[in-house]
């Protein structure tokens, strides 16, 4: 048997905490099945430390874990547990950098307005760590992602309780979308013809071409894609859709995601921003500049920044804004209590996880007075905006769905190799003037060329052939593995996606697709089809590009499980190996609140505990570790028991939160190991293990609740000190020593 390793994701928030409680449990159990869990830290404070190595003193320097990481997932035999991470916007990079500074490391000041050559170079560097850096660069493999059996199994026994019925009549509620000049309109894609290096250029209408991305390695057969948004067609959308809202009486919301789209969602987040405020800002131009309010980091950038004028113009403008929020439509709410909107920051509502809950709610978000209301949803492109609307259609047909009887939604993603519009920031540009904007090869031939105005985002996409090969092989093989019918969701009349089809259809015929239920679909189309089964208790395997994958797996858990955090997603890595990642961290920050102001973390860490039984499977297979194997089922059958018996942390303080629930995994487990008989030594070792934590389960419980009900004070958000973190993540004097001592 070789050695094992597994590698851990040290991240951010409510999962970094959990892992406080639960990784000493992993560790001290899986030394006995000849496993090594090594920690990486890729947190967003990680990243800033790492990025930033030569400002910091020999003593506090950071590995650049994620480098690493980067080479490993391109290795054989590589497997990695990935927790959530922050994808950054700039209002949480800058706490993050202002938190690190006041615990003494000297990393610099982001420079969001560059005005000499060291910050410009600076904020290239920053751009590093802001939005998605880390997922595209792990993800060298396509994603299979599911409910475990035991966990679906269990939410039909006990479904969850948050589904609000949908009005027979009457609600208002709406997607809403630009009908042209946005990026699905715009797009043009081609199959690169031979490798070779291109540059990205812009042309002026009068004057020399400018580089815009240097240097840029093309690979034979691979998908390219252009598309541009036009930002007056854009604002002229925003501005129809506030009358829009305001006509009908119901909220407006915007749905971007300026987290992992880090370059395009924010600047259309800040336009929305400046067409709700128009008036104000016409009227205060000069002194928002003076000031460098930028408005795509929300209106909290707007707030925070007046607060350094003078009084009698302060508060001017503080009446003039509250006036405008009279005048125009109510915004959505993210927290009514503290009057915080759809509008406040970017990173605040994300389209995966804020469209699901508008679904789950009966087609309503919270107002200001904390009440549901209709909204108008505004999402401006159409590449996938409709999907949502289909949803919102089918609702108002048939009412709520019923999580008791649904059928599941599984997803394979197409997502290896930076696949689609989550690969594309570093060929994202603001045009910087009225002209063209060209993919130029080395032979100085136009790949592809865009008209732009000034402000338009230019976006290009890469999609490898290697990906979408592997990706058609592995929806095959979940059909084939499961009997449901797998859906493409591809549109043919989207530039990108007819590029798709036409590789589908040119690999499905490589691979024995007898017997199997295989279709093409535009979204709409296969929503439709998809929601059909689901409501007959169907189930269905979406196979979809890189972003559908996000939203999807948002979607459906939302409504089948009650969160996506529950959920197991298998990388098989393209060069082997495997990545496992675990749940979905929207909700964390809430969840860190909640346990900084009442000692209750109500964290689901089910998807760390799912995630390591495949990882084991695969250290099981890779190593010829048998022991892995049998600590895997262990922990297979533990987690059933543990649904069953009603071990998932509640909502409530002074009730299990996330150490309890960990505790009882480790009661599971180490009860799982004792019972078998494969192994006499494993068997030898967790019997007393088991007997001990039976015995003192009452004392455990206890000590856990004991520590709940209180303000805690972990030295740090963005990085916490891990001594104060263990003290209250494992707050059990004998629950420690059982597993100290294994």
């Amino acid at each position: 048997m070789k050695p094992s390793s597994i590698i851990w994701t040290k991240t951010d928030e409510a999962p970094a905490l959990a892992s406080a409680s639960l990784l000493p449990i992993v560790r001290s159990f899986l030394k006995h099945a000849g496993i090594d869990i090594e920690e990486y830290d890729i947190s967003l404070a990680g990243r800033i430390l790492a990025n930033f190595a030569d400002f910091l003193p020999d003593d506090r320097e950071m590995p650049d874990y994620l480098a690493r990481l980067e080479e490993l997932v391109q290795q054989p035999g590589t497997n990695v547990i990935k927790l959530p991470n922050i994808s950054a916007s700039v209002p949480q990079l800058t706490a993050a950098i202002k938190e690190l500074q006041n615990k003494g490391y000297p990393v610099p000041d982001y420079p969001e307005a560059p005005q000499t050559p060291e910050e410009e170079k600076l904020k290239q560097r920053f751009s590093k760590v802001l939005g998605s850096a880390v997922n595209p660069v792990l993800r060298e493999g396509n994603a299979d992602r599911r409910a475990a059996a035991s966990v679906k199994a269990f939410a039909l026994k006990n479904p969850h309780k948050m589904m609000k019925p949908w009005p027979e009549t009457g609600s208002v509620t709406q997607v809403v979308h630009m009908t042209e000049k946005d990026f699905f309109g715009s797009e043009k894609s081609v199959v690169q013809g031979k490798a070779c290096t291109a540059r990205i250029e812009f042309h002026p209408e009068a004057g020399e071409a400018i580089v815009l991305k240097n240097r840029l390695d093309l690979n034979e057969d691979e998908v390219l894609d252009t598309s541009v948004m036009n930002v007056q067609a854009l604002r002229d959308f925003y501005a129809s859709q506030l009358d829009v809202a305001k006509g009908k009486k119901a909220l407006l919301s915007l749905h971007l995601k300026a987290t992992m789209m880090k370059v395009s969602d924010p600047i259309m987040f800040g336009h929305c921003v400046a067409v709700f405020f128009k008036d104000l800002l016409d009227k205060h131009p000069k002194t928002l500049e003076d000031l460098e309010v930028n408005l795509n980091n929300g209106i909290a950038d707007l707030l925070e920044k007046i607060e350094r004028l003078p009084e009698a113009l302060k508060n001017g403008i503080i009446a003039e804004i509250k006036a405008t929020f009279e005048s125009q439509p109510d915004l959505a709410m993210v927290d009514s209590d503290k009057g915080i909107t759809n509008l406040h920051r970017p990173n605040n509502v994300i389209i995966d996880a804020s469209m699901p809950n508008i679904i789950r709610d009966g087609g309503k978000m919270w107002n200001k007075e904390g009440k549901l209301q209709d909204t108008i949803a505004v999402i401006p492109d159409r590449s996938y905006a409709t999907m949502y609307q289909m949803v919102i259609e089918d609702c108002k047909a048939h009412g709520q769905f019923d999580p008791a009887t649904m059928g599941n939604v599984s997803n394979v993603g197409l997502m290896a190799k930076k696949a689609e519009e989550y690969g594309s920031h570093d060929k994202t540009f603001v045009a910087p003037g009225d002209g063209v904007i060209k993919l130029m090869d080395d032979q100085n031939n136009c790949i592809m060329a865009q008209t732009v105005e000034t402000g338009d985002i230019f976006r290009m996409c890469r999609t490898q052939d290697e990906a979408i090969r592997d990706w058609v092989k592995l929806g095959i093989a979940r059909a084939r593995a499961t009997g449901a019918p797998a859906v493409f969701w591809l549109n043919p009349e989207r530039a990108h996606d007819a590029r798709i089809i036409e590789k589908v259809n040119a690999y499905l015929p490589l691979h024995d697709t007898g017997g199997l239920d295989i279709h093409i679909m535009t979204p709409d189309e296969a929503m439709q089809f998809t929601l059909g089964r689901v409501r007959e208790g169907k189930d269905t395997i979406s196979v979809t590009g890189n972003i559908l994958r996000d939203y999807l797996t948002d979607l459906f858990p939302i409504l089948e499980l009650g969160t996506s955090s529950r959920m197991l997603s298998i990388v098989p890595l393209l060069k082997g190996g495997g990545l496992f990642e675990t749940g979905a961290g929207g909700s964390a920050p809430k969840h860190v609140q909640q346990f900084l102001e009442e000692g209750h973390l109500r964290w689901d860490s089910l998807g760390e505990y799912c995630a390591l039984v495949p990882s084991l499977e695969l250290a099981a297979k890779m190593d010829g570790n048998a022991k892995a194997a049998l600590f895997g089922r262990a922990l297979d059958h533990a987690i059933g028991i543990y649904l069953e018996n009603g071990k998932s942390p509640s909502r409530k303080v002074k009730e299990i939160d996330n150490r309890g629930a960990t505790f009882y995994i480790a009661l599971y487990w180490a009860k799982q190991l004792a019972a078998q008989d494969e192994d006499k030594v494993v068997k030898d070792i967790f019997s007393p293990v088991a007997k001990a934590l039976h015995e003192n389960e009452a004392a455990i419980a206890e000590d856990l609740l004991a520590a709940q009900g209180g303000k805690v004070d972990i030295g740090g958000y963005y990085y916490p000190d891990p001594a104060m973190t263990d003290k209250h993540m494992r707050p059990s004097p004998v629950f420690n020593q059982i597993v100290d001592r294994l």
